[in-house]
């Protein structure tokens, strides 16, 4: 038996999709398969590249040298052009290899094989050896990836792509300067103010899966400190975060975001060592206009985020404001202990449902640690506000301690748009004070014009309180298109919006598009009935209301929705189940008294309807500042016997 180690470049290459063509068609897979040989054999002699065997529809090779290997599988690539129904991916490593008789093994064949199975339909993927091999050969250009854990490889890997195009760069022209001059050629009509920017879900490169919360908490607080940017926009968090864990083209992300640059990265922690990369992409060419990586202690955690949200904003020719600025280059503590449960605490709150429970334990813990730490403050004061908007706990129970801890990070940071957000929630859902509220979201929008969040309530505030039904479409619109184009919730506001004002088709097509992204949400199913009572489709109508009832797993909300479309088809019997049902639940869990209002009013039960009515206005529940166009509550508005109330809001003329 014959053995000898040698460094060598190999070359995996397979075709896309042939275990399903095989499924399809046998004989037209297997003549793809041969044309795939005829094309492999003379362009691996021409490069003086060695067949090694085939692997089903893959084919191992290898090559004395890295270019050699890589304008090979650039001409296998361009050569595929003309053949209709062959796709290749190609993956490139350089490395050891043992010899033996006519195979190859080793770690370097695993690393080649391991980068194939991470290309796309069409492209060249080589490891960071490769790229660093042909950096200076004329007429081959390569750029960065990304960095990934590969299976039974132990230390992550640095993958790139081959430019395979006919007009590549020459060794003179840098990878910026392509871009560069790529965007101005794309893009020759855009204005400067249109930058635009997605930050990707950070992977989590540590071998523990529990630090996940950790690489998400770095991302969130680089696209925190970019929103603060005017003359940035930059995508919203949960669309953002959408793509976790998701391989999909940039380009397509791109599209989707409506975005012209992606920011991508690796977060590894091992103990108090952290390594960070970052990458910067153009999402139009895919070229790489900036990239870094940073080996430092924990220490420096905050100054890396600050390091990488400033070298963004330099790349993309922004200049800042000494506020902005100022909000980027922040420490929000020197206890890295407190920071650490903050991070837990926004990942759980982030999932919200009843996670946010449990996220608001982590933001009091972090708390403890250190009273001084202002972003735990908010994260508290928004988990009061969203519990309180749920009806998990009663308002009078949550709404006040919501105020002191965002009035306490105002106290803080007087620049902080989420505690502001949080502060003009409370005026309007609580306090009922309407200038304070307009004032309040208009100092949000004045520190950061990209928080989503502000738009959700603000065009609540505007067509509930002020009736301004065009206004708050365009807001929400701007959420749904723009800041969140991914994320149900955002849909489900717009078509809210539609609703009040009398679009009922729109409405219906904002609710198939939030129920389209989560095929399980409840907001979407409440949207789709509103709307479809609007448009008089009562079965349809309460055939949403009974899946937002399912899928909430018996929310009250959708229940009232539910009945309320009952009383508009006189089915009392129906009604009077749900009434019978929440005010056994009522005994043992919180249940707003405005749904038991409108309950007793579709059953008749005027007195009582009014008593709870004052019962709800005692206790200053937040969905009260809806009740002025909500379709709910209409008799509210139109029943003598409820005026007190109406008056006592004070909505705005």
């Amino acid at each position: 038996m014959s053995q000898s180690r040698q460094l060598a470049a190999i070359m995996f290459t397979d075709i896309v999709g042939y275990t399903t063509l095989m499924g399809q068609d046998e004989e037209k897979a297997f003549e793809i398969l041969k044309k795939n040989r005829s094309l492999h054999h003379p362009l691996i002699e021409q490069f003086n590249g060695r067949w090694i065997k085939e692997l089903g529809d893959g084919i191992l090779i290898c090559f004395n040298t890295a270019t050699d290997a890589v304008q090979c599988a650039c001409k296998i690539q361009e050569a595929t052009e003309s053949i209709e129904g062959l796709k290749l991916r190609i993956g490139i490593h350089l490395g050891d290899i043992i010899f033996e008789n006519d195979d190859i093994f080793g770690d370097g064949v695993n690393i080649a094989a391991r980068i194939l199975s991470q290309a796309e339909s069409g492209k060249i993927y080589i490891s960071e050896v490769v790229h660093n091999n042909i950096s200076n050969k004329k007429g081959i250009t390569s750029f960065f990836i990304k960095e990934e854990v590969l299976k039974n490889v132990k230390e992550p890997v640095k993958i790139y792509a081959v430019q395979i195009e006919n007009t590549l760069p020459t060794k003179n022209n840098s990878i910026k300067d392509i871009s560069q001059k790529n965007q101005l050629d794309n893009n020759a009509t855009e204005k400067a103010g249109n930058k635009s920017i997605a930050v990707l879900p950070f992977v989590n490169m540590s071998n523990d899966p529990d630090q996940e919360y950790f690489s998400d908490g770095i991302t969130e607080e680089i696209l925190n400190s970019l929103a603060h940017v005017k003359a940035l926009r930059v995508a919203g968090r949960t669309s953002s975060f959408y793509f976790k864990g998701k391989n999909i083209d940039l380009r397509e992300i791109g599209k989707q975001l409506n975005v012209n640059t992606v920011l991508e990265g690796s977060v590894r922690k091992q103990g108090q060592t952290l390594r960070v990369t970052a990458q910067l992409i153009n999402v139009d060419d895919g070229y790489h206009l900036w990239s870094e990586k940073y080996d430092r202690g924990m220490d420096d955690l905050f100054a890396i985020q600050d390091e990488i949200a400033l070298a963004i904003t330099e790349e993309l020719k922004i200049t800042l404001l000494e506020e902005e600025k100022a909000n980027i280059i922040k420490n929000p503590t020197d206890n890295k202990e407190a920071y650490d449960l903050y991070l837990k605490g926004r990942y759980y709150f982030n999932k919200r449902g009843t996670d946010i429970i449990k996220g608001l334990e982590y933001f009091q813990l972090a708390l403890e640690k250190d009273p001084e730490l202002t972003v735990a403050y908010t994260g508290i004061a928004d988990a009061y506000c969203i519990l309180a908007l749920y009806c998990v706990i009663p308002t009078l129970n949550a709404m006040p301690k919501a105020r002191v801890y965002a009035n306490k990070a105002i106290e803080k940071n007087s620049s902080l748009s989420e505690a502001y957000t949080a502060v003009a929630f409370i005026s309007t859902f609580y306090d009922w004070n309407w200038e304070e509220a307009k004032k309040g979201f208009q100092t949000v929008f004045a520190y950061n014009p990209n928080y989503a969040s502000a738009y959700y309530w603000y065009s609540y505030y505007l067509t509930f309180v002020e009736r301004k039904y065009n206004e708050a479409i365009e807001l929400a619109k701007k959420a749904a298109e723009e800041l969140e184009p991914l994320v149900p919730i955002s849909h489900h506001v717009l078509s809210i919006m539609y609703m009040n004002a009398g679009r009922f088709e729109e409405g219906v097509q904002a609710s198939t598009k939030t129920l389209e992204l989560d095929v399980n949400s409840y907001p979407g199913y409440r949207g789709l009935g509103l709307n479809l009572a609007g448009l008089k489709k009562f079965d349809e109508a309460i055939e949403a209301f009974q899946m937002a009832v399912s899928v909430s797993s018996r929310q009250p909300l959708p229940l009232v929705e539910l009945a309320w479309v009952y009383s508009l088809t006189g089915n009392d019997s129906a009604i009077q189940i749900i009434m019978d049902e929440l005010i056994l639940r009522s005994k043992t869990e919180y249940i707003a008294a405005t749904f038991l209002s409108c309950l007793a009013y579709y059953l008749k039960n005027y007195d009582q309807s009014l008593k709870y009515m004052e019962q709800a206005y005692e206790q200053r529940e937040c969905i009260l500042a809806c009740i002025n166009t909500y379709p709910l509550s209409t008799f509210i508005r139109t029943d003598s016997r409820f005026q007190s109330i109406i008056k006592k809001l004070n909505f705005p003329v």
